[in-house]
């Protein structure tokens, strides 16, 4: 038989496989890997570790860096940059990884792959380098950007409104743009699907789940705690810390005296204004593992008003064995059922109540954590996930 090989261009190194894009992403790269022989083009952000080193022995057949310019990342900084993206209409990260088209091109030259992946919709546009050497390409979408822009839209007020809306545009032209020329779209949920298929209804488009490793379920002993988790820095997740934290946190607070509010995620300091001179909120930073973090929770909290996929933040709850109170976009994508594998409220008040009733109920946390685990188990692994690929 002969040899057959796949490109791998992901805009993250997945490794460590820690947070939703680098399980994500991970996970294909694993699947790849026990099929093909892979080469892989991995960015690198200044400063970061050598993503070679960090790779698993053995994964790719070659591992080609591509180093980011420097930015500052200051907030004047950050204005200035997205002032300039607003004017010239490209959303953020697609103008982050921009640029690398002759240096991808000049990787790839002379190679014949039956298979190309490329992650995240930032790095679509290097479809015309790949393409040419590829019998096969495959965007993997871990969002649906343009509705993300959207959705983050209507989370904000003023200037960063506007922002987001104008990005919103921006993304959807790009999409409508770019996802046609794939052969097959890879999307996180069949809501997601649905989305995708609204924009490129002729594209084939798989339903490949968000997953993380099989792992044991953590015997940890129950912290009078709520926890929340996800890269704090991350604009779905600083509304749903400031949601929580005005509106929420207050409510519970006041009536449970001992609770402590525990954010684990890396990037802590992009929500210090919103946690600063709260002696019972607690941040982690960056952690080795979060499901080990959320199972000393009584209960793991998803306030998100914005996002789209499906949030890791939910299944790494499930793998912990813990009860989970989401909002309705939190769960969106997911088999969630209320009072069945989770509770589902909206509202401050109402999800205020559905915390203080899981805290109040030993048998409650009891039950919606055992159903969790078990659909966690039954559904959300890389094996059970990779079981929908045919790539």
């Amino acid at each position: 038989m002969p040899d057959r090989y796949a490109l791998f261009l992901v805009p993250e190194a997945p490794y460590p496989a820690r947070g939703g894009g680098a399980l994500r992403s991970a996970s294909l790269l694993e699947y790849l890997a026990g099929r093909y022989e892979v080469d892989v083009i991995v960015f690198r952000e200044p400063g970061a570790a050598d993503p070679t080193e960090l790779f698993p022995r053995g994964i790719a057949r070659e591992i080609h860096v591509l180093e980011l310019p420097h930015h500052r990342k200051d907030a004047i900084s950050r204005v200035v940059r997205n002032t300039g993206r607003l004017a010239r209409g490209v959303p953020p990260l697609v103008d982050r990884f921009a640029g690398f088209a002759d240096r991808i091109a000049a990787l790839v030259r002379g190679r014949s792959y039956q298979v190309a992946v490329i992650e995240h919709f930032w790095c679509a546009p290097y479809w015309e380098q790949v393409a040419t050497v590829s019998a096969k390409t495959v965007l993997d979408l871990h969002n649906i950007e343009s509705v993300l822009h959207e959705r983050c839209a209507r989370t904000e007020q003023g200037p960063e409104a506007l922002a987001h809306e104008i990005f919103c545009q921006s993304a959807r032209e790009l999409e409508a743009h770019w996802l046609p020329r794939y052969d097959c779209l890879l999307t996180a949920s069949g809501a997601d699907a649905q989305l995708a298929r609204a924009i490129v209804p002729r594209s084939r488009i798989i339903v490949y789940p968000n997953t993380i490793p099989l792992v044991r379920r953590p015997q940890v002993p129950e912290r009078d705690m709520v926890a929340f988790s996800g890269n704090l820095e991350y604009h779905p997740n600083v509304a749903a810390v400031r949601f929580f934290r005005n509106e929420i946190w207050p409510i519970l607070r006041d009536r449970w005296p001992s609770l402590v509010w525990r954010l684990v995620g890396k990037n802590p300091q992009a929500v210090e204004k919103y946690t600063a001179g709260d002696a019972r909120i607690e941040k982690s930073g960056a952690v080795e593992d979060a499901i080990e973090e959320l199972a000393a929770a009584k209960v793991v909290v998803v306030p998100l008003l914005a996002g789209s996929g499906t949030r890791f933040k939910v299944i790494e709850g499930w793998a912990a064995g813990r009860a989970i109170v989401s909002t309705t976009i939190g769960a969106e994508g997911l088999p969630a059922r209320h009072n069945e594998n989770l509770l589902i409220a909206d509202g401050a008040e109402d999800f205020a109540k559905e915390v203080s009733a899981v805290l109040t109920s030993p048998d409650l946390r009891a039950r919606l954590g055992g159903a969790g685990r078990a659909l966690f188990e039954s559904e959300f692994t890389w094996d059970r996930a990779w079981q929908s690929l045919d790539l």
